[in-house]
Parts: C-alpha cells; sequence; structure tokens
C-alpha cells in the first residue's frame, strides 16, 4: 500500500482521520471566505488535493469546483494555469459511456486514467456518507443517502460532471484559452439537455437516481439545482419535492441543499432548516455540547464521529453567500452580487470580507418599509437586488427615486449596476 504524504499547511477534515478530503476543503474554503480574508489554507489545500486525491468520484471532481472558487475571491489564475492539464482530466470525461453519461462502474478506469487523475485507487460514487449499513447503522438511521439508488449512471455524479464543464468553460476563458473554452461551453449545454432527458420524470416532476429506477432522493434533486440545471419551467415542482424530504442529508449534504434553496429563492423554507432545533440541525449540535461543527447531525447517525469537523460548517458561508446574498460575479469580487433573502428575518446587519475591503450590509424589514444600508469598497462594482415584497412599491436610493426591473422567472427586483460608495436604499410599499 502507498502511503498518502502529510500535507503541510492544508486543511483537514476533522480530529478524527486528520487528512485532507475535498468535500471538506470545499466547504471549509467557503467559510474561511465569507468570515475572513483568508486564502492560502483554501489554496494549498487544493493544490494538495489535486495531486492526491481521494476516493470518492464527486470529490473528485470537486476539486474543478474549488479551484474556481479560488480564482473568483482571489482574481489569482496562477492555480488554474499550473493545473490546468489535470482540472482538465477531473471533469471525468474520460469515463464518458456511449450515451454521453459518466460512469465509475463500467470498466473506463483504465491506469491511464487513474494517472490522469493522479488516483491510486479505483474511485467510487459516494452520493453521500455514511451510507447505511456502514458503521453499524442500521435500517432504523438508514445513513444519509435518502435511499439513495446506485445504478451505472447516477444523477449525482452526472450533475457534478456537468458542473465541471461549465466551470472549465469559465477557466478557459479566464486563461484565454479560446479554443477550448468554446468546446467546454458546447459539452456542457449539451450535456445539460441529454441529463434532463434522462434524468427528469416528467410524471413525478422530480429527478430520478439513476437511469434504471423510478426511486427519487433529495440528493437527485438539491444537486441539479443547486447547479442551475433545473428549466425555469419546472424548478417549483422540483423544489416542491425537495421541501418533502427535509433534512435527508448529512451536515456535507446539507450545503448543497442550502444552496439549491436559496437559489431557488426558497427563502423562508431555507431559513427554517438553518434555525430548526430536533436533531438533523445545527441546534442540535450546541444541544449536544459541541462549540464547534459536528462531523454527523448527532453521535446516532454515526457512531465514530469527532466533534469538529470542517463539512459540518455550512451556515458559516450559507449566511453570507445566500441569505445576505454577497457573491463575487467577477474575479476578485470586481464585481459583487448582493441579492439578500432575509425571509421573516426583521433585521440584519453584517460586514463580509473581500480582498478588496468589507462590504457592510443592513438591512431592516418591517411596517411595509425595506431599509438597505450598504457599502460597498473602493473599486468594486455591484449588482443590487431587493426581494419583490409589494405589489406596488417606491425604491430610493440616497433619496433618489431609483429604476427598477423585475427579475424573470425570480421574486426580485433589480436595481442595475452600482459603484464603490454608501448608500441608503429604501423600498416602500405604495
Amino acid at each position: 500500500m502507498t502511503e498518502t504524504p502529510e500535507a503541510p499547511y492544508a486543511t483537514v477534515d476533522g480530529d478524527r482521520e486528520r487528512i485532507p478530503y475535498e468535500a471538506d476543503a470545499l466547504i471549509n474554503q467557503l467559510c474561511h471566505y465569507g468570515v475572513d480574508r483568508e486564502y492560502s489554507m483554501a489554496r494549498r489545500s487544493c493544490e494538495y488535493l489535486l495531486q492526491y486525491p481521494t476516493w470518492p468520484a464527486e470529490w473528485i471532481l470537486q476539486a474543478v469546483v474549488i479551484a474556481w472558487h479560488d480564482y473568483l475571491y482571489t482574481g489569482d489564475s496562477r492555480l488554474l494555469k499550473a493545473n490546468y492539464d489535470i482540472l482538465k482530466a477531473r471533469t471525468l470525461m474520460k469515463l464518458r459511456e456511449k450515451n454521453g453519461l459518466i460512469s465509475t462502474t463500467t470498466g473506463l478506469q483504465t491506469p491511464e486514467f487513474l494517472t490522469s487523475i493522479r488516483s491510486k485507487e479505483t474511485i467510487r460514487d459516494i452520493v453521500d456518507w455514511p451510507h447505511t449499513g456502514i458503521l453499524g447503522l442500521n435500517k432504523q438511521e438508514g445513513g444519509e443517502t435518502d435511499g439513495f439508488v446506485f445504478t451505472d449512471y447516477n444523477a449525482v455524479i452526472n450533475a457534478y460532471h456537468y458542473e465541471t464543464l461549465k466551470i472549465m468553460g469559465e477557466i478557459a476563458e479566464a486563461l484565454d484559452y479560446k479554443t477550448d473554452a468554446s468546446y467546454y461551453k458546447a459539452e456542457a449545454n449539451t450535456f445539460l439537455n441529454r441529463y434532463n432527458n434522462v434524468f427528469y420524470n416528467g410524471k413525478s416532476g422530480c429527478y430520478v437516481d439513476g437511469d434504471t429506477t423510478n426511486h427519487a432522493s433529495l440528493h437527485a434533486n438539491m444537486f441539479p439545482v443547486a447547479f442551475g440545471m433545473v428549466p425555469a419551467g419546472k424548478i417549483k415542482k422540483v423544489t416542491g419535492f425537495i421541501k418533502t424530504r427535509k433534512m435527508a442529508c448529512s451536515v456535507y449534504g446539507s450545503q448543497f441543499l442550502m444552496d439549491a434553496l436559496y437559489d431557488a429563492a426558497e427563502a423562508e423554507y431555507a431559513l427554517s432548516m438553518l434555525t430548526k432545533t430536533d436533531d438533523r440541525s445545527w441546534f442540535n449540535m450546541i444541544r449536544a455540547g459541541s462549540t464547534i461543527s459536528l462531523e454527523a447531525w448527532d453521535n446516532k447517525y454515526k457512531p465514530n464521529q469527532d466533534w469538529n469537523h470542517a463539512w459540518g460548517a455550512a451556515p458559516a458561508n450559507i449566511i453570507p453567500r445566500k441569505l445576505l446574498g454577497i457573491e463575487p460575479l467577477a474575479p476578485a469580487f470586481d464585481t459583487v452580487r448582493i441579492k439578500p433573502q432575509i425571509a421573516s428575518l426583521s433585521w440584519v446587519k453584517a460586514a463580509i470580507p473581500t480582498i478588496k475591503g468589507k462590504i457592510n450590509l443592513e438591512i431592516e424589514n418591517k411596517n411595509g418599509e425595506y431599509r438597505m444600508l450598504v457599502t460597498i469598497p473602493a473599486n468594486m462594482e455591484s449588482e443590487v437586488y431587493l426581494p419583490l415584497l409589494f405589489r406596488k412599491y417606491e425604491v430610493k436610493t440616497n433619496g433618489i427615486v431609483q429604476k427598477t426591473a423585475p427579475v424573470k422567472n425570480e421574486p426580485f427586483i433589480s436595481l442595475g449596476n452600482i459603484p464603490s460608495g454608501k448608500y441608503a436604499i429604501i423600498m416602500r410599499a405604495q
């Protein structure tokens, strides 16, 4: 057995295993970005995991996502350029079968393929963890995959494949590799149509787990929503199904569930998931006595869990990125999107760190008035959105009536591009 070398200065998953894993690194990376201006640990972890990947197939794909986040938040393309060939291999294009889908179980994991992704062992689909029957979990607990039915061509790994194709188009464009950029963007578009044709069940209005099963899990639906794969006319049915499954995922899976809910403008339900107090909640971690995020919702869901695990910390990035709605649209926050979804909260106040300085945001929503105070740092432009709260309304920015435009298929209005500065934005019901 070949030992994996130690990973100095890289994010580890938690106290029990103390090695880097892509899923943990991804969530920890986003959490760092949400609460401090720390980029080096995420970058070092990405560099390490590109050379020494772990076994889950979806996590092989996540390296592309991690690398892209690094570029968006820092504006530094050196990691992308130095690892471009490995990132291309991490899309798992070499596992694509004649039907156009990728599979880890149909004999395509050749030695050459494994070398291209730097893996010392064959990779396997994971969906979520742990599975039923692992670590003493019985049918009553059921594992964390919501009964996912594994097939040769499964919906989750193929959703990740689409996400990496889409991102590789952006990476190639950022590096001025025009031919590759056109190729990956075309592949992503073609693959998206293929994916929806195979996995979307029009009768039930949701996605199924695989090409040979009618079982529909939370996971088969939350990932397509989180990755922007669901046609606008179908999103309500898919999110309706997602809400019937509640928190039928692990603390790792919750990252993508929360991303999906906010991206689908299901802010009130998302807030209820953030604040609920049953045994599958972040509140339960506090009730259990932990002062930091756990590896699982409770000991009964993972008997060997540790009590300081990176992948249990999703709210640390969901709150700034989705509830407050602050995300970079251009590298190094040259352009930022500010799209709050505070739902029934009456006020929020936050200072969000960026490479260009803090974005200060304060919102009050009461008595027919939605008031936003925002400071946008120098050398940064913003796209600002407000929730469509009233049938008739007026918006003023620093006392001047503001032109707005409704956002197609979304419950928001756009204020357009706003440059750096301090703004008092007030929406009043008319």
